[in-house]
């Protein structure tokens, strides 16, 4: 059984679960509204699968009413995945700030170098 954070990367790594997801952040959709961009290029089973996919990661949820499906989307797993990956953004942007303070470093250093001493000139 894989845990809830690999589920929810690999529900997010296919563009049409992200495009899925997309189209439910703008608010609650039935299935057959949200295959509809979709259509040209899949079937309908292929979108219910996707949604299945989606579903077991936790990122939609799925209510019958009648003939309906209803999907709206759930945050608690993309907001855990945006916790996860800050914590290796904090990181990088630390890595980057030392690395320019470095650069700068040499800069000034060759720039120091290379520019003649007045004293020495006369």
């Amino acid at each position: 059984m894989r845990d809830a954070l690999s589920l929810t990367f690999l529900a997010l790594a296919d563009p049409t679960r992200r495009a899925l997801l997309g189209r439910l952040s703008k608010g609650e959709s039935n299935v057959t509204d949200l295959a509809e961009p979709f259509r040209k290029a899949m079937t309908l089973p292929a979108i219910t699968k996707h949604l299945k996919v989606l579903e077991n990661a936790g990122l939609i949820q799925k209510t019958k009413s009648a003939q309906w499906r209803t999907c709206t989307i759930s945050a608690a797993p993309l907001k855990e995945a945006s916790n996860w990956m800050e914590q290796y953004r904090q990181h990088w942007e630390e890595s980057f700030d030392r690395l320019g303070e470095y650069l700068k470093e040499i800069q000034t250093e060759k720039n120091r170098k290379e520019k003649p001493d007045a004293s020495k000139a006369k």
